[in-house]
């Protein structure tokens, strides 16, 4: 979106994501619940409805610390910690050796304690940037801090009954925040840098980053100002859950703070919410500031103490991170950009390409079948890769075939065709697929006889392909191919086809 004269938007997004721990950040609860958003939202709507069966769900995982019952004692889970260093790493932070958690006060019936455990001056990470792709150009865009946190549970509104429930399935759940810098200048630019941060925190198995349920959700920071300008009063817009609604509340919010300004008037700072149905954002309440929780460091948790060696045995487990993938798969494999970039796209996907590759020896032919012919029919069947009736090394088997000229185009398609519907206990092996099937022909007298036949019983399409009517020539090839039954190698069927009907 262009905006008019100098106008010039300034945005810095916030994102928090659930961590994929098995229990909550401060106890031994199960996060089980609180996942299945399906399934909880099922139960939330019987809830609503006056059915209060715990086993549907709702209140299912909860414990006294969870509801902040008297008496209770945090206890950090340190699988937690250890995949929000894992994140901190990856993007390029600073390691707190010593960072504290401290108590964010505020009251709403979803936070049982009164405050919410959280971090303030002593961040786990500090530091670091998402790199992005914009314009095909790999983009910096620098970080503040991620720092450590228990998620709120979840308020059910149900305006209708006048009345309000609270699933605590989900407080207690660890979240990590990632905060950005004001760095970013478009809702364009603002959704390639939520999509590449995304996809690492799925890349690194840090979370599951779902979200539709809520696992993966999004605060954008926006303001507006001339160019050269100081800094203009932001809003910020809170918890927006899909990339196109990003891209969407950030242009209203724009166009809006804009249209005040030049009328007059002045933009207050507040939070606000996507109104999907009006396209437009609209006012939830007055921004707080920091001095507004009352933060202070919680006495019942202490300092964070790391073991060096603990944070560079993290780093030496990262995995190769998804850019430098991409930028691999171009360079050394020779792959497009744009294959590259699919390729990428989960690290599931690229290990699959790069374990067929080694197979096939062939990287572009195996990147074109994975992109064209796998993830396809897996998406016409309902499957995940994980799912996939076609191992990499069988595909990369397919494709040495056909490199090899055991198979031509065709009856390759035909073998994937097969190995796709073989069931899991018996799968299709592509070399004993061609020995079945005779293979491709090859043999220059073979197809030199059928050739041969097909033209004595076509004097008029000889005629017509000699008088300069090239379009018959793929008469001929059709008649070889459905005589051969497919087998026939196209380049050399054709090569011997253009010499015969020239004699």
């Amino acid at each position: 979106m262009s905006l008019p004269g100098t106008w010039e938007a300034v945005i810095g997004l916030e994102v928090h994501t659930q961590l994929k721990t098995i229990s909550k950040l401060f106890s031994a609860c199960p996060v089980g619940a609180s996942r299945a958003e399906d399934a909880a939202t099922d139960a939330a709507d019987a809830w609503m409805n006056g059915d209060d069966d715990p086993s549907d769900g709702v209140n299912r995982d909860i414990d006294p610390l969870t509801l902040g019952l008297p008496g209770t004692l945090p206890v950090l889970n340190a699988e937690a910690v250890d995949l929000a260093v894992r994140l901190g790493l990856a993007l390029g932070c600073e390691i707190d050796h010593a960072s504290r958690f401290a108590r964010k006060h505020y009251f709403y019936p979803d936070l049982p304690k009164g405050y919410q455990i959280s971090q303030l001056d002593r961040p786990l990470c500090v530091g670091g940037a998402v790199r992005a792709v914009i314009d095909g150009e790999i983009r910096k865009f620098r970080l503040n801090r991620i720092h450590m946190e228990e998620d709120a549970g979840k308020t059910i509104h149900d305006a209708k009954a006048d009345v309000s429930r609270v699933d605590y399935n989900r407080a207690g759940v660890p979240l990590v925040e990632i905060v950005g810098e004001p760095d970013i200048r478009s809702a364009a630019e603002a959704v390639a840098w939520l999509k590449s941060l995304h996809q690492t925190v799925v890349w690194l198995e840090v979370s599951d980053g779902q979200m539709e349920a809520g696992n993966f959700r999004c605060d954008a920071n926006v303001s507006v100002r001339h160019k050269g300008e100081p800094l203009g009063t932001r809003t910020e817009i809170k918890n927006v859950n899909s990339f196109r609604f990003v891209e969407l509340a950030i242009d209203s919010e724009i166009v809006r703070q804009i249209a005040v300004l030049e009328a007059g008037g002045r933009v207050v700072q507040e939070t606000r919410g996507w109104d999907e149905g009006s396209g437009t954002t609209r006012s939830l309440r007055s921004k707080e500031d920091a001095h507004d929780y009352r933060y202070f460091p919680d006495p019942d948790l202490p300092v964070i103490h790391l073991d060096p060696a603990r944070v560079a045995s993290i780093r030496a487990a990262l995995p190769e991170l998804p850019l430098a993938r991409a930028e691999r798969f171009s360079g050394e494999l020779g792959l497009g950009a744009y294959d590259a970039d699919v390729l990428t796209q989960t690290r599931e996907r690229a290990n699959y390409f790069e374990a067929a590759a080694v197979v096939s020896g062939d990287p572009k032919t195996t990147a074109n079948w994975v992109i064209n012919d796998l993830l396809g029919a897996l998406t016409k069947a309902g499957l995940n890769l994980a799912d996939s009736p076609v191992s990499p090394a069988a595909l990369g088997e397919l494709v040495a075939l056909l490199g090899s000229g055991t198979l031509n185009s065709k009856l390759a398609k035909e073998c994937f065709a097969a190995m796709m519907a073989a069931p899991a206990d018996k799968p299709v092996s592509p070399a004993a697929w061609a020995e079945d099937s005779g293979g491709q022909l090859n043999d220059p007298i073979a197809i030199g006889v059928v050739i041969d036949a097909i033209m004595a019983k076509n004097d008029g399409q000889i005629a017509q392909y000699r008088a300069g009517k090239d379009k018959v020539f793929g008469f001929f090839v059709g008649q070889v191919m459905r005589e051969t039954q497919g087998r026939a190698n196209p380049e050399l069927l054709q090569q011997l086809l253009k010499d015969k009907l020239a004699g």
